[in-house]
């Protein structure tokens, strides 16, 4: 995409990405804490340290009761109940997979559901429930900050932001400007300038945040912020929310002048993302986006995923290609909005940054079968997570591996491999 992106949806495209595009496995992996993987954690940290990363984030939702594949939004609104999907061989039974009553992914204790609150309480009953599973849990969160901080004089902070996980466009749009007012105290508490550098690790729709974020940043005055920030701003008014208004209106002077971050480097890392919205390059540093990716095309394609129906619903339940939640939660996929103020602003934001929608326009969007935007580097990466189980909790469909704590020091070499060796 563009600088000056404006919010505008990913090109899916298809071409080879070239010397954007690596490709690695999980293999010989350490055991957490041992000696060998607590040497090579704190080696990382020494890199990080010398780049000048001063905080790491990581932001992550719950698989768990949040729709993850955002079947709602094709059920109740994409045209499936006037017959658009009849006559497609095997996506019956596709869609059947990804629903929630029956995908197999339990829901939350007491019937939890988004938006869900970044408190202390809410993390533990996730730790509890869900574990590791596409969840950065508070005991991967301490094993980072000790492993990477052990041999520095000065401490790497490390924090761990749980978002609403509402999967819709309002959901995401309001998380981002909760997540810059964040990432704006951090450097005002940390004293961060422009010798700093922040790095923020997303896993799944979180990522999708980050791209909103990406054009929040830029640093042209586009259209699409002011119009951004007055539509949240009217939903926040219209739905008597005072503190999240004062929020919106503090963060427009901060963007508009590029204040927000000090001159701080925000570098990303997403981790089995949807494409969908577009990155803007100009306001962030560097972008690396990781896929569990394993190929089963036949025409040389290795770079895409493979969605051919009606064989994908007999390689799904084992996770056999890879992450199918980064591949099938696309445009037109989503949860709905719960009331009538939220699901105008859900459209109106819609119309800003996703022309998709509907049954027809999510198949077309799924069967280009792309891994990663046409922004930033791409690493895919076979997880090693297929294990001809079909219990959905042993991989999610794929999108669980990349917050399991055995894999923390493979990502965490690739990340400083990346963005901070010469």
């Amino acid at each position: 995409m563009p600088v000056e992106n404006n919010f505008q949806h990913d090109e899916l495209s298809r071409k080879n990405p070239n010397d954007r595009l690596s490709f690695a496995d999980l293999m010989d992996i350490a055991p957490p804490d041992s000696p060998a993987w607590s040497e090579a954690m704190a080696k990382c940290g020494a890199r990080l340290s010398q780049a000048g990363v001063a905080c790491v984030f990581f932001l992550h939702g719950s698989i768990h009761g949040t729709d993850v594949f955002g079947m709602q939004r094709l059920d109740e609104a994409g045209g499936l109940k006037r017959g658009y999907s009849r006559g497609v061989s095997g996506v019956d039974a596709l869609l059947a997979a990804m629903r929630e009553e029956s995908n197999g992914i339990p829901l939350l204790p007491g019937g939890l559901k988004p938006p869900l609150s970044n408190d202390d309480a809410t993390k533990r009953l996730l730790d509890e429930q869900v574990g590791d599973a596409g969840n950065f849990t508070e005991a991967y969160l301490q094993s980072f900050k000790n492993a990477i901080s052990k041999n520095l004089d000065r401490s790497i902070s490390c924090h761990r932001l749980l978002w609403s996980s509402e999967h819709h466009h309002l959901g995401r749009a309001l998380a981002a400007v909760q997540l810059v007012n964040e990432l704006h105290r951090i450097c005002a508490q940390q004293n961060l300038g422009e010798r700093h550098r922040i790095l923020v690790q997303a896993h799944g729709q979180a990522g999708l945040v980050l791209a909103l974020v990406s054009n929040l940043l830029c640093a042209s005055q586009i259209t699409g912020r002011p119009k951004l920030l007055s539509i949240l701003s009217d939903y926040a008014e219209r739905t008597s929310q005072p503190e999240l208004a004062d929020m919106v209106r503090r963060t427009e002077p901060l963007l508009s002048t590029a204040a927000l971050l000090n001159g701080v480097a925000l570098d990303i890392v997403t981790f089995g993302t949807p494409v969908r919205y577009g990155w803007d390059p100009s306001g962030i540093g560097k972008l690396l986006h990781i896929v569990n990716h394993r190929s089963l095309r036949t025409d040389g394609k290795s770079w895409l995923a493979k969605m051919e129906l009606p064989q994908i619903t007999m390689e799904m339940p084992i996770a056999w290609g890879g992450d199918y939640v980064q591949e099938l939660a696309v445009a037109g996929s989503d949860a709905a909005p719960s009331t009538e103020s939220a699901k105008a602003a859900n459209k109106a934001i819609w119309e800003l940054v996703e022309p998709y929608d509907g049954f027809e326009r999510w198949l077309e969007c799924a069967r280009r079968a792309v891994r990663f935007p046409s922004e930033g580097r791409c690493l895919l990466v076979d997880y090693k997570d297929s294990t001809g189980s079909t219990n959905p909790r042993d991989h999610y469909y794929g999108h669980a591996v990349y917050t399991r704590r055995h894999t923390m020091l493979f990502n965490t070499k690739e990340i400083v491999r990346t963005f901070y060796e010469s």
